[in-house]
């Protein structure tokens, strides 16, 4: 059994309209987590360790006023397009489309204001909650009204984010959730202890502004290559990496597939992705450097998280061998994320 209940979280600043916010929490006997209707913002995520005890393993703030001010997207649905676009910049039927450049010479995660720094309509389920909204046509730059719809539900020990999205005119279209987990518990110090692993093949390089540079390289012999588990922090060193933020390119396909499992080996928790995305985000929490105060007046430095954001390819719009990224009008914009929590 799944409990939903619904409370007012906050209201927006006057400037942003003055909207309430609510928080809907959604409740099993082995997870608890809490969603805003801004942003769709995951706030809170409780599951059990080995000894049956409950702890929250996201990062994010205890007031709305955390999440309204500038943060690195803690728990919110980016979109119109997750990820980089190289000099905020494509071209469709012809005409050139200039986005906002928000992380250096880029457009990340949707733009200036992305799905992420919106208010939601929220509708109540009865095993969870699916937020609505329109995006106007030429909102941060992009063509056509696109509505869209994400919908989260709970049911045992899964939590299944579903995507649904349709436009007026072609556009490009990728969104995640941009969860970071710690499964020591949210504020520990790092997630060294992590052992993680990725079922894919091949990982995209990228140049120094994290633009994929078009090669499909091969995991094999390298640091990518996580098809089996590594302990990160080990890994890191064993390797000389400063952390990840990079795809990996999962086998293609509509349906759902396991792509990526994380243990921690001292509270027992696993999380497991199951995704049918093309696509998966593997970011180590390299730009976080302590000087948010988060929830309980937790701090979060470099690499006390990570986030796994199932995803199109970076840039794929301007990349014509990466997949797909265009909806068309008449069609339908369908992905699921499904996360798994146990204990081992």
């Amino acid at each position: 059994m799944t409990t939903v209940r619904r409370e007012a979280f906050g209201r927006m600043p006057p400037e942003e309209g003055g909207g309430e916010v609510e928080k809907f929490v959604l409740q099993s006997d082995s997870v608890r987590v809490e969603i805003l209707s801004f942003g769709c913002i995951i706030t809170t995520l409780e599951t059990k360790d080995r000894d049956g005890q409950f702890s929250d393993v996201v990062l994010g703030f205890d007031t709305l006023e955390g999440y309204t001010r500038k943060h690195p997207f803690f728990g919110a649905v980016v979109g119109r397009v997750a990820n980089r676009i190289a000099n905020g910049r494509f071209t469709l039927d012809g005409k050139e489309y200039q986005l906002f450049l928000n992380n250096g010479p880029n457009s990340l995660h949707g733009g200036a204001k992305g799905f992420d720094k919106v208010l939601w309509s929220p509708q109540v389920l009865p095993n969870g909650v699916r937020f609505f909204r329109l995006s106007p046509d030429g909102e941060e730059g992009y063509p056509g009204d696109l509505k869209v719809w994400v919908t989260y539900t709970l049911s045992g020990r899964e939590l299944a984010i579903n995507y649904q999205a349709q436009t007026s005119k072609t556009t490009p279209i990728s969104l995640t959730n941009h969860a970071y987990f710690n499964l020591a518990g949210q504020g520990s110090r790092d997630v060294y202890d992590h052992e993680i692993s990725i079922e894919a093949d091949s990982y995209l390089p990228v140049d120094d502004t994290k633009i994929p540079t078009g090669e499909v390289a091969a995991v094999q012999g390298t640091g990518f290559d996580l098809r089996q588990p590594v302990e990160l922090g080990k890994h890191l060193q064993k390797f000389h990496l400063d952390g990840f933020d990079h795809n990996f390119c999962l086998h293609q396909g509509q349906d759902r597939r396991l792509v990526a499992r994380v243990f921690h080996p001292p509270t027992g928790r696993t999380m497991e992705v199951h995704t049918t995305q093309p696509g998966i985000q593997f970011y180590t929490g390299n730009n976080l450097d302590g000087s948010l105060k988060g929830k309980g007046a937790a701090t979060y430095p470099k690499h006390s998280a990570f986030c796994l954001e199932t995803q199109n390819w970076p840039d794929a719009v301007n990349k014509p061998h990466f997949p797909n990224v265009l909806l068309h009008p008449g069609e339908e914009y369908n992905h699921t994320t499904w996360l798994v929590f146990n204990t081992a």
